[in-house]
């Protein structure tokens, strides 16, 4: 690729302000790059790197490609971030986060601090939250993991690990909690350890405390904490298939539920709490920002892939009838299913403005913000200084927000009696 002036100018402007570019000929830098998003402290581009992007946002001691070549497209990376080599796309990592080379990180990932991956490691969708580490060869789409409380005792993803996201029905309605969202921002959780060269069935919720043995795939939620699963040679028979038919419908709507609310109260949470410990107009402010742009493009996918399932309920309500292995009661439900999904996609959207309950709220912030006037704006001292019945005071908060949100959802499909997850 021939460098624009436009480019070649940019990468001047880089190199003067104290970017060390090895290499410069060998870069390649978007004309829609905003220099005054990069900062020239300690940053290091390597050799065949390429920044795309008007979003783009590279702060203090950020280091790229120091394995392989880098490509960085509209991507967020907060101090010291280490992308050692691969393709990074709309996805934010905060300080402290890193991958090894051959990577793929597709859109609206989020690496929160310290969250580390090994090599060829592929991810879309995915949150990981402070600490938590994933092995190398790994395909860990669709989904969100929590637990830990720091660098040596973090949740873990063992190599060669899969997140099976993809259905017979081809639909991705399978997003997976590992954790949770209200605990889990408190980094006072025990860990999550999925052994390698296994995998989970999404969707599934994991508990806090599991180990999932190596080598096991993991088809069913495990909700007791502190549980070892233990691989078994798996069942081989055969049964009637017919694509299109959904029979775990209940389930389905049950999980997306909990995890779209979960990532609008994720993203209540980075506005009313993580924002405090920024400057208005500073990078680590704009660093956060592109974190919340990845929580809106988690919901909207969530909410698309669960549209997708309530259109194909008139195709599998056809497929049931011609085979009569349904009741009429189940049709029912498909059919409510069908009709409410603008009333529920409708819930969703207005949650973004959805606050919580107002008493635990406020005591919570003022919590914090006491916190900070003595501590300063270290986000994660902060948090895990927080003592039981202070973080209990975040968690309940949280907690109410997520089950207003269902409870609003279940209220327009009273057919499926959904009592909770």
């Amino acid at each position: 690729m021939k460098l624009t002036h436009r480019s070649k100018e940019i990468i001047t402007q880089l190199i003067n302000k104290g970017v060390q570019i090895p290499c410069p000929e060998s870069i390649e830098v978007g004309d829609e790059i905003n220099s005054q998003k990069i900062s020239g402290e300690g940053v290091i581009i390597h050799t065949g790197c390429k920044l795309y992007g008007a979003d783009t946002l590279i702060m203090d001691g950020v280091e790229l490609g120091y394995e392989a070549p880098a490509t960085i497209h509209n991507c967020q990376l907060g101090n010291d971030v280490k992308l050692k080599g691969g393709a990074f796309s709309d996805s934010s990592f905060l300080d402290k986060a890193s991958i090894g080379s051959g990577a793929q990180i597709r859109e609206a990932c989020l690496f929160e601090e310290g969250a580390h991956g090994g090599h060829n490691v592929g991810l879309k969708q995915t949150i990981l939250f402070p600490y938590v580490t994933l092995g190398s060869l790994i395909n860990f789409c669709d989904c969100l993991m929590a637990g830990g409380t720091d660098e040596k005792n973090h949740s873990e993803v063992g190599s060669s690990y899969i997140h099976f996201n993809y259905t017979p029905n081809q639909d991705k309605a399978t997003a997976s909690m590992l954790g949770d969202v209200p605990r889990g921002v408190m980094i006072n959780q025990k860990p999550i350890f999925l052994g390698g060269q296994g995998g989970l069935v999404g969707p599934l919720r994991i508990a806090y405390g599991t180990i999932i043995a190596a080598g096991t795939i993991a088809r069913k939620d495990i909700l007791k904490e502190d549980t070892l699963l233990l691989g078994h040679p798996a069942i081989v028979k055969s049964i009637p298939f017919t694509k299109g038919r959904y029979s775990n419908l209940k389930r389905i709507i049950t999980l997306n539920s909990y995890y779209i609310s979960s990532i609008l109260t994720l993203r209540r949470w980075y506005i009313d709490v993580r924002l405090m410990f920024t400057v208005s107009g500073s990078m680590a402010e704009s660093l956060l920002k592109g974190a919340i742009d990845k929580l809106d493009k988690a919901i909207d996918e969530r909410i698309k892939r669960l549209n997708q399932v309530a259109q194909n309920m008139t195709q599998s309500i056809k497929l049931f009838r011609a085979e009569g292995s349904a009741k009429g009661h189940f049709l029912n439900k498909c059919q409510e299913f069908h009709d409410q999904w603008p009333a529920i996609e409708q819930v969703f959207q207005k949650s973004k403005e959805m606050r919580g309950d107002s008493s635990n709220r406020e005591s919570f912030l003022e919590i914090i913000e006491n916190k900070i006037h003595i501590n300063g704006k270290n986000y994660l001292e902060v948090i895990k200084g927080l003592d039981h019945q202070e973080s209990q005071t975040g968690t309940s908060w949280l907690q109410g927000l997520i089950n207003a949100i269902n409870k609003q959802v279940w209220e327009l499909l009273p057919g499926l009696n959904i009592k909770g997850v």
